[in-house]
């Protein structure tokens, strides 16, 4: 026999009208797609209409009866680890927190389960109804996941949001609902915490900082300055993100969908919840475009890699707070997108953040603390190259993270970074005198023995670019202690470096100088003038060479080099025990292998942007002024003759007079 039935459900605004056959009174059952639908309210009345069917089957639809009972038995048993709920099983509450906002095809409600036999009695839950095929594809994944992850119930507990259960009418039909029961962890994502004016005094709160928290990060104060709050709070998060991922990437998953709307913090515990795995993809699958087989470590790589990728733009976010505007997130990715590499990152938001902010300027200098490891963090972790990025574990372990009573034993790359960031940090201040200059002639002494690229062959691919002068430790002439006769403030130089095609060792370099020539008396105050442009061209051909140091110099110059005391220091530094274990040098090398640069003839052009007040005179002046202001070697090319030091972000370069210029690489957006 068979039957029709059309019935209402409770809360619900309109009628579904369903075929229902019942097979030679078995427990074989077949749904039919709904037919009628009317949008107006109805009584909670049961009609039922009596139809014949014929009691034989073709042997066809047997066997489709039979596929739907095994697919039906083989969903049951794929969740058979999780509960299945009722919709009477909760109490549906009339409000859901912002933070909890779903997708478009996702429709999400609070809940407190009211089944006093159930674990979970009195328990806030989230029930989210899956509606579009996609939707219910991510929660039967959620639940396929979850039963590799609940084997470690303490991890489980703490860093995954804990997906009860399941609420579906029927699991073979497309069209029936589908809604995922998981756990509240908070009204809010990480985002909404981000973007609350007292998110900080609110998250040290929530998750009750004492001494015994910040022992996990290597702390063991609370308090402070707001950037040391705020340093703290962020090592707290990150690792907690960082352990959450490496939990789910040590059960052979991907997330692949990390972002702040994912993330929520547990008042309870005080942990980060990585949100649900809806779209968590195995390591050992094949590729299904062109159904090859990826080798499953190089798969596990890049699926690894695509994940730190997207914890480095939530480190971005949570320290640099500008990014939480989209606008300016926009270019932070496109400046990513274009190729640039991320070492060169501090050099673009120092232009494209503003100054005056509202969040302080406070992340530009969280990255800058210990030596600029927070740049380098954010470096490794949004690398162009998936290959390159840091893993979780190694992450962890990196100084940016680690507190002030934690030792860590910095890699060779980590000390290069230290020592080019402390350089430019030194070089921004603009405070010359002898102490700061010993310094930096220390520090450049330094990263010269650490260069990574001795060899020219390595220069060909990182040469090419913009480099903008930091310092020079030759001679520093300003206008404070003098009287020229034309006033000319120095801007921005740079030194543009290009590939020519033929021969491969051939570049051409450009110095490019900006300077306005000051008219007026009151140019302490007013540097309003006439702006103008230098520049000298000029070809080198790259070479292998050495270079020389000499125990005995007879130094005339009039402002002395600072370089056999900086040999002196470095000696001395790398003799101490800290260093000893990282470069094994007991005595200062004789000489050491650089990039030789061979130059051709240099063309030198000015061009002002209006006419300077007098005659040829004034631009001539104007002209020496300004060669007695920069460095020689940035108007005379030919005595630049090698290079002692480069990497994606710093150069350099000497002259004949044993004189260094040290540069930063910039990008065309900064």
């Amino acid at each position: 026999m068979a039957a029709i039935g059309v019935y209402s459900t409770p809360k619900m605004e309109y009628v579904e009208g369903r075929c229902v056959s019942f097979i030679n009174s078995s427990t074989s059952l077949k749904l039919w797609p709904m037919i009628g639908r009317t949008n107006f309210p109805i009584q909670r009345k049961r009609l039922e209409v009596n139809c014949s069917l014929p009691n034989t089957m073709s042997p066809l639809e047997s066997e489709e009866n039979a596929a739907t009972l095994s697919s039906y038995d083989s969903l049951e048993d794929e969740f058979s680890h999780v509960t299945k709920f009722e919709m009477s099983d909760f109490k549906i509450r009339n409000r859901v927190s912002i933070g909890l906002g779903g997708r478009g095809d996702e429709i999400v409600f609070e809940a407190m389960v009211n089944d006093p036999h159930s674990p979970l009695y009195k328990t806030r839950v989230v029930l989210r109804q899956l509606i579009s095929p996609r939707a219910k594809r991510r929660g039967h994944r959620a639940i396929e996941v979850l039963k590799r992850l609940a084997r470690r119930k303490l991890m489980y507990h703490s860093y995954s949001m804990q997906v009860h259960g399941y609420i579906c009418s029927s699991m073979i039909d497309e069209k029936s609902s589908f809604t995922l029961v998981h756990g509240h962890h908070g009204s809010a994502s990480l985002r909404h915490w981000l973007q609350r004016s007292d998110w900080l005094p609110t998250l040290e709160a929530t998750l009750s900082l004492d001494q015994e928290s910040v022992r996990r990060v290597g702390d063991d104060t609370i308090g402070g300055p707001a950037i040391s709050r705020q340093l703290r709070l962020i090592r707290i998060l990150m690792r907690d993100l960082l352990i959450g991922v490496n939990y789910v990437h040590s059960h052979g998953l991907a997330h692949t969908e990390l972002r702040l709307e994912n993330l929520h913090i547990s008042a309870v515990d005080k942990h980060i919840k990585v949100g649900i795995l809806g779209n968590a993809s195995d390591f050992n699958e094949a590729d299904p475009a062109d159904n090859t087989s990826y080798d499953n470590m190089d798969r596990r790589r890049m699926m690894i890699a695509f994940d730190m990728r997207c914890v480095g733009f939530i480190m971005a976010k949570m320290v640099l707070r500008e990014l939480m505007d989209p606008t300016i997130f926009a270019k932070f990715k496109a400046f990513l997108t274009k190729g640039n590499d991320p070492s060169c990152l501090r050099e673009f938001l120092l232009h494209a953040v503003k100054r005056n902010s509202l969040a302080g300027n406070f992340g530009i200098q969280i990255l800058d603390r210990n030596w600029g490891a927070g740049w380098h963090l954010l470096s490794v972790l949004l690398a162009p190259k998936p290959l390159d990025r840091i893993s979780c574990l190694n992450a962890l372990r990196h100084p940016f993270l680690c507190g002030p009573k934690w030792r860590v034993n910095p890699s060779i790359d980590l000390i290069r970074w230290s020592l080019g960031s402390t350089t430019v940090r030194i070089a921004e201040e603009y405070i010359y005198g002898q102490q700061q200059r010993s310094r930096l002639a220390h520090f450049v002494e330094l990263m010269e023995m650490l260069n990574p690229y001795p060899k020219p062959k390595h220069w060909l691919g990182l040469l090419p670019g913009k480099w903008r002068l930091l310092y020079c430790t030759g001679r520093h002439i300003g206008l404070t202690l003098r009287q020229p006769s034309v006033r000319v403030l120095i801007g921005e130089a740079y030194l543009t470096i290009s590939k020519v095609s033929k021969p491969n060792t051939t570049f051409s370099v450009a110095s490019h100088i900006s300077f306005t020539v000051m008219a007026g008396r009151d140019w302490a105050h007013d540097k309003s003038g006439v702006g103008g442009k230098l520049q000298v061209d000029s070809f080198f051909r790259l070479r292998a060479g050495r270079r020389l140091y000499l125990k005995e110099e007879t130094i005339s110059s009039k402002f002395p080099s600072a370089t056999p005391d900086a040999q002196a220091s470095v000696l001395k530094r790398l003799s101490s025990k800290k260093w000893r274990k990282a470069i094994p040098i007991n005595k200062f090398p004789s000489s050491l292998s650089v990039a030789k640069l061979v130059s051709n003839e240099i063309d030198v052009m000015m061009s002002l942007n209006e006419q300077l007040s007098g005659n040829m005179d004034v631009a001539q002046k104007a002209l020496q002024e300004i060669r007695t202001q920069i460095p020689p070697e940035m108007f005379d090319l030919s005595k630049i003759v090698c290079g002692t030091y480069l990497d994606s972000r710093l150069l350099v370069l000497r002259s004949v007079n044993g004189s260094a210029l040290f540069f930063h690489r910039c990008t065309n957006d900064s």
